[in-house]
Protein backbone atom coordinates (compact mmCIF):
# COMPACT_ATOMS: atom_id res chain seq x y z
CA UNK A 1 0.00 0.00 0.00
CA UNK A 2 1.49 3.32 -0.82
CA UNK A 3 2.53 5.54 1.77
CA UNK A 4 -0.59 7.73 3.05
CA UNK A 5 -1.11 11.43 2.80
CA UNK A 6 -2.11 14.65 4.60
CA UNK A 7 -4.95 16.34 3.06
CA UNK A 8 -6.73 19.87 2.92
CA UNK A 9 -10.21 20.98 2.10
CA UNK A 10 -10.44 24.55 2.63
CA UNK A 11 -11.97 27.82 1.30
CA UNK A 12 -15.09 29.95 1.35
CA UNK A 13 -17.33 27.77 -0.26
CA UNK A 14 -19.59 25.00 0.94
CA UNK A 15 -18.51 21.26 1.08
CA UNK A 16 -15.56 20.99 3.19
CA UNK A 17 -16.84 18.56 6.03
CA UNK A 18 -19.02 16.61 3.20
CA UNK A 19 -16.09 16.20 1.66
CA UNK A 20 -13.95 14.35 3.94
CA UNK A 21 -16.70 12.11 5.33
CA UNK A 22 -17.24 11.19 1.73
CA UNK A 23 -13.93 10.35 1.69
CA UNK A 24 -13.97 8.64 5.47
CA UNK A 25 -17.54 6.60 3.42
CA UNK A 26 -14.90 5.45 0.74
CA UNK A 27 -12.31 3.97 4.03
CA UNK A 28 -14.81 2.36 5.67
CA UNK A 29 -15.87 1.22 2.60
CA UNK A 30 -12.33 -0.28 2.48
CA UNK A 31 -12.46 -1.67 5.89
CA UNK A 32 -10.39 1.15 7.12
CA UNK A 33 -10.70 2.58 10.77
CA UNK A 34 -12.09 6.29 11.02
CA UNK A 35 -11.65 9.14 13.60
CA UNK A 36 -13.34 12.19 13.20
CA UNK A 37 -12.54 14.86 15.69
CA UNK A 38 -14.59 18.26 15.08
CA UNK A 39 -13.36 21.29 16.47
CA UNK A 40 -15.84 24.32 17.11
CA UNK A 41 -19.03 22.47 16.02
CA UNK A 42 -22.18 21.47 18.39
CA UNK A 43 -22.11 17.96 19.41
CA UNK A 44 -24.53 16.32 17.63
CA UNK A 45 -24.46 18.48 14.67
CA UNK A 46 -24.46 16.71 11.10
CA UNK A 47 -26.29 14.35 9.35
CA UNK A 48 -23.65 12.83 7.65
CA UNK A 49 -21.82 12.00 10.68
CA UNK A 50 -24.98 10.71 12.67
CA UNK A 51 -24.95 8.49 9.55
CA UNK A 52 -21.43 7.51 9.53
CA UNK A 53 -22.03 6.56 12.97
CA UNK A 54 -23.96 3.66 11.94
CA UNK A 55 -21.23 2.43 10.20
CA UNK A 56 -18.40 -0.07 11.90
CA UNK A 57 -15.17 1.49 12.17
CA UNK A 58 -16.17 5.00 12.62
CA UNK A 59 -15.35 6.79 15.78
CA UNK A 60 -16.77 10.89 16.83
CA UNK A 61 -15.50 13.38 19.08
CA UNK A 62 -16.65 16.67 19.11
CA UNK A 63 -15.02 19.81 21.02
CA UNK A 64 -17.33 22.59 20.37
CA UNK A 65 -19.45 24.91 22.54
CA UNK A 66 -23.45 25.25 22.46
CA UNK A 67 -23.34 26.78 18.47
CA UNK A 68 -20.29 27.21 15.68
CA UNK A 69 -17.59 29.06 17.21
CA UNK A 70 -17.62 32.11 15.07
CA UNK A 71 -16.52 34.99 17.20
CA UNK A 72 -13.17 37.24 17.43
CA UNK A 73 -11.72 37.65 19.62
CA UNK A 74 -12.03 34.41 21.29
CA UNK A 75 -13.48 32.60 24.25
CA UNK A 76 -11.90 31.34 26.93
CA UNK A 77 -13.95 28.22 26.73
CA UNK A 78 -14.07 28.03 23.33
CA UNK A 79 -10.20 28.27 23.54
CA UNK A 80 -9.59 25.34 25.94
CA UNK A 81 -12.37 23.46 24.41
CA UNK A 82 -10.06 23.62 21.02
CA UNK A 83 -6.50 22.94 22.86
CA UNK A 84 -8.87 19.35 24.49
CA UNK A 85 -9.30 18.27 20.74
CA UNK A 86 -5.87 18.92 19.84
CA UNK A 87 -4.66 16.91 22.90
CA UNK A 88 -7.17 14.23 22.11
CA UNK A 89 -5.79 14.08 17.95
CA UNK A 90 -2.25 13.58 19.31
CA UNK A 91 -2.97 11.40 22.16
CA UNK A 92 -4.93 9.15 19.51
CA UNK A 93 -2.93 9.42 16.21
CA UNK A 94 -1.32 6.25 17.91
CA UNK A 95 -4.11 4.05 18.22
CA UNK A 96 -4.06 2.78 14.63
CA UNK A 97 -6.32 4.81 13.34
CA UNK A 98 -6.14 4.77 9.07
CA UNK A 99 -7.72 7.67 8.75
CA UNK A 100 -8.31 10.69 11.24
CA UNK A 101 -10.06 13.61 9.96
CA UNK A 102 -9.69 17.25 11.91
CA UNK A 103 -12.83 18.89 10.53
CA UNK A 104 -12.78 23.04 11.44
CA UNK A 105 -9.02 22.69 12.82
CA UNK A 106 -7.97 25.16 10.15
CA UNK A 107 -10.81 27.38 11.38
CA UNK A 108 -9.19 27.08 14.74
CA UNK A 109 -6.16 28.13 13.96
CA UNK A 110 -7.54 31.37 11.72
CA UNK A 111 -9.44 32.14 15.15
CA UNK A 112 -6.46 31.44 17.38
CA UNK A 113 -8.03 28.98 19.31
CA UNK A 114 -4.84 26.99 18.87
CA UNK A 115 -1.71 27.50 17.21
CA UNK A 116 -0.28 27.15 13.58
CA UNK A 117 3.21 25.27 14.79
CA UNK A 118 0.90 22.91 16.89
CA UNK A 119 -0.80 21.50 13.90
CA UNK A 120 2.36 21.84 11.71
CA UNK A 121 3.83 19.41 14.63
CA UNK A 122 0.70 17.33 14.04
CA UNK A 123 1.22 16.53 10.45
CA UNK A 124 4.48 16.01 10.07
CA UNK A 125 4.58 13.77 13.43
CA UNK A 126 1.54 11.46 12.67
CA UNK A 127 2.81 8.11 11.86
CA UNK A 128 2.78 6.79 8.06
CA UNK A 129 -0.09 4.41 8.47
CA UNK A 130 -2.67 7.59 8.91
CA UNK A 131 -4.07 9.26 6.50
CA UNK A 132 -4.54 12.91 8.17
CA UNK A 133 -7.55 15.09 6.73
CA UNK A 134 -8.00 19.29 7.69
CA UNK A 135 -10.80 21.13 6.84
CA UNK A 136 -11.64 24.75 7.86
CA UNK A 137 -11.39 28.27 5.98
CA UNK A 138 -8.15 30.04 6.11
CA UNK A 139 -5.65 27.43 5.85
CA UNK A 140 -2.38 29.37 6.10
CA UNK A 141 0.57 28.95 3.69
CA UNK A 142 2.61 26.92 5.80
CA UNK A 143 0.09 24.59 6.07
CA UNK A 144 -0.41 24.35 2.82
CA UNK A 145 3.22 24.14 2.10
CA UNK A 146 2.88 21.18 4.58
CA UNK A 147 0.11 19.39 2.85
CA UNK A 148 0.27 16.79 -0.29
CA UNK A 149 -3.33 17.09 -1.57
CA UNK A 150 -5.16 20.45 -1.09
CA UNK A 151 -8.11 21.61 -2.25
CA UNK A 152 -9.76 24.70 -2.05
CA UNK A 153 -13.86 25.03 -1.95
CA UNK A 154 -15.02 28.70 -3.68
CA UNK A 155 -18.32 30.11 -3.13
CA UNK A 156 -19.91 30.72 -6.49
CA UNK A 157 -23.24 31.14 -5.53
CA UNK A 158 -25.14 30.30 -2.10
CA UNK A 159 -29.02 30.57 -0.94
CA UNK A 160 -27.34 32.33 1.93
CA UNK A 161 -26.91 35.34 0.51
CA UNK A 162 -30.80 35.45 -0.36
CA UNK A 163 -31.15 35.02 3.46
CA UNK A 164 -31.86 31.51 3.31
CA UNK A 165 -31.06 29.97 6.85
CA UNK A 166 -29.36 26.41 7.18
CA UNK A 167 -31.11 23.41 6.05
CA UNK A 168 -31.03 20.27 8.11
CA UNK A 169 -30.00 17.41 5.76
CA UNK A 170 -28.46 19.84 3.03
CA UNK A 171 -25.81 22.24 5.24
CA UNK A 172 -26.13 20.05 8.43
Amino acid sequence: MPRKCVQIYTGDGKGKTTAALGLAMRALGRGWRVLLIQFLKPPGGSGETGACLRLPGFESMQFGGRAFVRSEPPDPADRERAERGLQAAEQRMGEGWDMIILDEILQAVSLGLIGEENVLGLMRNRPDSVELVLTGRGATEALIAEADLVTEMVAVKHPYAKGMPARPGIEY
